[in-house]
C-alpha cells in the first residue's frame, strides 16, 4: 500500500469517525431538546398553577376583608345563591339522567372532573349564562366564606335596601376578579345573561347594568 493510499484510508477512517460523532451529537441535541421542551412544559405549568393559588388567595383576601354592613351582605349572598341555584338546575336539566346522582353543586364539580359528558354540559351552562369558570369559583368563595351568616332576601326585599346594588359592588369590592363575578352574578339574576367584555372595558360594567334607581 503506497503513501497516497494510506492517506486516502486513513482520511476515510476520520471522516467516518467525525460523521459517527455528529450522529452522536445530533442524538444528544434532539435528546436534549425533548428534556427542554419537557422542562419548559412543566415550567409553565408550574407557572400556572401558582398563578391560579395566588389569584385564588387574592380572592379569598377579598372576600373576607369586605367591607359590608350584614344587610349589604345579605343582598350580595342573595344574588350569588340565585345563580348558583340556577347553574345547578340548568345542568339537572339539560342531565336529566343524572339527577339523583348530582344532587348538588358541589356533586357536579367533582363529577365533571373525571365525566366529560358532564363537562361538557356545564361548560354550555356557563356559556349561556355569560359566565366563565374564574366567574364561579369568586361566587363560590363568596358563598363558602358569607353562607353560613347570611340570610337570602327576595327581590322586593332587596330593591326596598338597596337601589343601586351595581353602584355599591364597584365602589366597595376593589378586587377586579370578584367585583366581576358579583356584578355578572346581577346580571344573570336581573337579566338572565351577563354581559361580558373585553379585559380594556372591565371598568364599563357598570353601565351595562340596569339602573335601578327611581
Amino acid at each position: 500500500m503506497n503513501h497516497e493510499t494510506t492517506t486516502l484510508v486513513s482520511l476515510k477512517e476520520a471522516m467516518t469517525r467525525v460523521d459517527n460523532k455528529l450522529q452522536a451529537l445530533e442524538i444528544q441535541f434532539k435528546e436534549l431538546d425533548v428534556t427542554k421542551d419537557n422542562l419548559i412544559q412543566q415550567f409553565e405549568q408550574h407557572s400556572k398553577t401558582l398563578a391560579s393559588q395566588a389569584a385564588q388567595d387574592e380572592i379569598w383576601t377579598a372576600v373576607l376583608t369586605l367591607g359590608f354592613t350584614s344587610m349589604e351582605l345579605n343582598i350580595l349572598y342573595s344574588y350569588v345563591i340565585e345563580v348558583l341555584i340556577c347553574l345547578h338546575t340548568r345542568v339537572l336539566q339539560k342531565l336529566p339522567d343524572l339527577v339523583r346522582s348530582l344532587p348538588t353543586l358541589a356533586s357536579v364539580f367533582r363529577r365533571k372532573v373525571k365525566n366529560k359528558h358532564v363537562r361538557i354540559v356545564w361548560e354550555s351552562v356557563m356559556e349561556e349564562y355569560g359566565l366563565q369558570e374564574r366567574d364561579v369559583t369568586a361566587l363560590c368563595t363568596f358563598f363558602i366564606a358569607h353562607g353560613n351568616k347570611a340570610e337570602h332576601y327576595a327581590a322586593n326585599i332587596r330593591q326596598t335596601y338597596i337601589k343601586d346594588v351595581t353602584f355599591m359592588i364597584t365602589n366597595m369590592v376593589k378586587n377586579q376578579a370578584l367585583q366581576d363575578a358579583l356584578l355578572r352574578a346581577v346580571q344573570v339574576i336581573e337579566k338572565g345573561k351577563a354581559v361580558r367584555t373585553p379585559e380594556n372595558q372591565r371598568a364599563s360594567l357598570k353601565e351595562l347594568m340596569p339602573s335601578t334607581k327611581d
